[in-house]
């Protein structure tokens, strides 16, 4: 009986995991799924393996709801599903464990820019690899809800609904100082923070839609942005996902 456990590997741990993968002698096949591929086209690529009918459903519901795609090693006693930070270009089937493809995607040194925001605080950067190239963390005033109900609820409510505003115009002014000058090498942009303020700054700052093609998932699980936030931020966006089943009877 196959059971499930599932784990993040950060950049320098999850090259070693792949070498380790790599190292065991085992019949086995490598499967790189790209997230555009439709739920039919990842259940016909899983069907030309022997992966039994137990866990094809679950490989098949990972991969499609990924947003990066999908990398599965296939072995005769485990089996690994990884999702990789950034996005699987090309669909590839092999023999063999093959995690050169992932291992090559990983050592890319991309430019990525991370947005964090909740109201009232801010920290972005712009990052080669995992080194920071530039940065700016900052806050603005936005009062607590008015709790109190009447004609002084409302005024209160625009009066903060314009605090909102001024918030994101300044940050979307910071935001286009630091990134601007690079926006044509930046390979992906991340936001992190409070997801309903997200969604208002996207909307509100029209230098981020160049970026909508080059937005990885965000990072939702972020505090109150900072420095040291953003510089912990960077290395959840270089981490993996791996979801593995292996035998009930196997100790490790």
């Amino acid at each position: 009986m196959l059971i499930s456990k599932r784990y993040s590997l950060s950049k320098t741990k999850m090259l070693q995991f792949l070498n380790e993968v790599e190292a065991v002698i085992d019949t086995a096949s490598s499967l790189y799924i790209p997230p555009e591929l439709s739920l039919p086209e990842v259940k016909n690529l899983l069907e030309k393996t022997s992966v039994s009918q137990h866990i094809l459903s679950s490989l098949v519901e990972c991969a499609t709801s990924s947003k990066t795609g999908a990398v599965i090693f296939l072995g005769s006693s485990r089996k690994y599903l990884i999702s990789p930070p950034f996005p699987i270009m090309e669909k590839y089937f092999t023999y063999g464990y093959d995690a050169e493809p992932l291992r090559c995607l990983l050592k890319h040194n991309l430019r990525i820019a991370l947005t964090l925001v909740r109201l009232g605080t801010y920290a972005i950067g712009l990052y080669q690899g995992e080194n920071l190239i530039t940065s700016k963390v900052g806050s603005g005033l936005i009062h607590a809800r008015h709790k109190k109900g009447g004609s002084s609820q409302q005024r209160f409510r625009r009066h903060r609904k314009k605090q909102i505003e001024v918030f994101l115009t300044h940050l979307c002014i910071h935001i286009r100082e630091q990134f601007e000058a690079h926006s044509h090498t930046i390979d992906y942009i991340v936001y992190g923070g409070a997801w309903t303020t997200i969604l208002s700054l996207r909307k509100q700052c029209s230098f981020l839609r160049q970026f909508d093609d080059r937005t990885l998932p965000p990072l939702l699980n972020i505090p109150n942005p900072r420095k040291t936030v953003l510089e912990t931020a960077i290395c959840q966006v270089w981490s993996s996902t791996v979801t593995e089943w292996h035998n009930a009877e196997d100790p490790n």
